[in-house]
């Protein structure tokens, strides 16, 4: 491609969607610390006044939902009518019920260990059908697409500055956007960013946008990608006194571009948050990561995205896809040939690898599940070069 530009964007953990996504996740987080065996889909909705929590669980213990829900929300910064939404006082309302036993059958038993195949990493089946995708890149050095990165660098910036009073006016709502110009594969340069916060009624709003220029825009960014035509917008209706779930109701599930690569590669259309990892939705998601990162890492491409697809009950994927866009000198199919020999890719055998029974999925609710390299997370690793290196060396 010659000229083109490329636009991602994050929100903070204020918006309402992030709101119900750290509300799920916060529970499943509480289960699993308790059961790790416990089966969960949990969703909520958010909006004036009100959450509601829905779902199936099916779990040997007993927590207290509201009460995380309102710890959630609080520490977020909802703990008072000021900001029009408040964890204190907002009603809870919770709507559960068991994991169908239809699901938990296949979930609990694998269609191959039913088949007489002996294995550990046979005993868990596919939590449902679907496909996944995976993605990296060596745009930054987490191998993340440069227009997501710098997106959510910005959306925790602007939390940063208002949680430790740098800019005390700021309120927990907030979105951010950043444009990357393409000459080629190169990055060129930044064309627009947007950054939109939530504000208390008496802040000018010049003040404002001065304060997060000089407070949020010019630590992110570096400056080398900046020039006299970079567009910034920053609030730009002139407005922003009613946010969060007074302004916009929220959903669990619903920033499922944000929480990945920003619109770079394709996604399933499954959601991570609210899920413990039998569910491929999320497990898969966090291997085709790894597996692409890996690729990426060991120079094998500069771009690469990974496919899985699985049968629910079924515990080996239908189906590996590795695409490159022609920026390795092996095949899809020698790639895609090495992952399977490299990656056990059963719904098990991620889980122990990924270690995903022990990962803490609150703080991976907001700004991205994919490139936080800050949290430790093991498909964040890159532990697989050398073997991945190896199934080329003689090729």
């Amino acid at each position: 491609m010659a000229k083109h530009f490329f636009t991602s964007e994050s929100v903070t953990e204020g918006h309402p969607d992030k709101v119900c996504d750290q509300i799920s996740d916060a529970i499943v987080d509480e289960i699993l610390s308790q059961d790790k065996d416990a089966h969960i889909a949990c969703e909520c909705t958010a909006t004036t006044g009100m959450v509601h929590i829905m779902g199936e669980i099916s779990t040997t213990c007993n927590v207290d939902i509201p009460s995380i829900a309102r710890k959630v929300i609080r520490s977020i910064g909802y703990d008072n009518a000021e900001c029009g939404f408040d964890g204190n006082t907002c009603a809870i309302i919770t709507s559960l019920d068991r994991q169908s036993d239809d699901i938990a059958m296949g979930v609990n038993a694998s269609y191959e260990l039913k088949q007489g195949e002996e294995d550990i990493y046979n005993r868990t089946g596919a939590g449902d059908q679907g496909m996944m995708f995976g993605y990296a890149c060596d745009e930054t050095p987490e191998l993340m697409p440069m227009s997501i990165s710098l997106s959510h660098k910005l959306a925790k910036q602007l939390t940063k500055v208002r949680k430790n009073g740098t800019l005390s006016y700021l309120r927990p709502d907030g979105k951010t956007q950043v444009t990357v110009e393409y000459d080629g594969d190169k990055i060129k340069r930044i064309d627009a960013i947007v950054v939109s916060s939530q504000h208390n009624e008496e802040v000018d709003i010049e003040q404002l946008r001065g304060d997060i220029l000089e407070c949020v825009i010019r630590p992110i960014i570096p400056k080398e990608l900046l020039d006299s035509e970079t567009r910034i917008y920053i609030n730009p209706t002139g407005r922003f006194v009613i946010g969060g779930p007074v302004g916009d109701s929220g959903l669990t599930g619903r920033k499922i571009i944000v929480d990945t690569y920003g619109g770079f590669g394709r996604h399933g259309g499954g959601c991570f948050s609210g899920k413990d990892p039998t569910k491929v939705d999320r497990s898969a998601a966090y291997a085709a990561r790894y597996v692409a990162k890996n690729i990426v890492a060991a120079g094998l491409a500069h771009r690469c995205e990974v496919q899985l697809a699985y049968a629910i009950g079924v515990a080996r994927p239908v189906s590996v896809m590795v695409d490159s866009f022609g920026t390795s000198e092996y095949t899809n199919e020698q790639l895609a040939d090495a992952v399977c020999k490299t990656f056990d890719l059963r719904p098990a055998a991620i889980i122990e690898a990924l270690k995903l029974k022990e990962v803490k999925y609150l703080p991976l609710a907001a700004y991205g599940h994919m490139g936080r390299e800050e949290l430790n997370v093991e498909w964040e690793k890159t532990n697989k070069v050398d073997a991945l290196k190896a199934e080329f060396e003689n090729v």
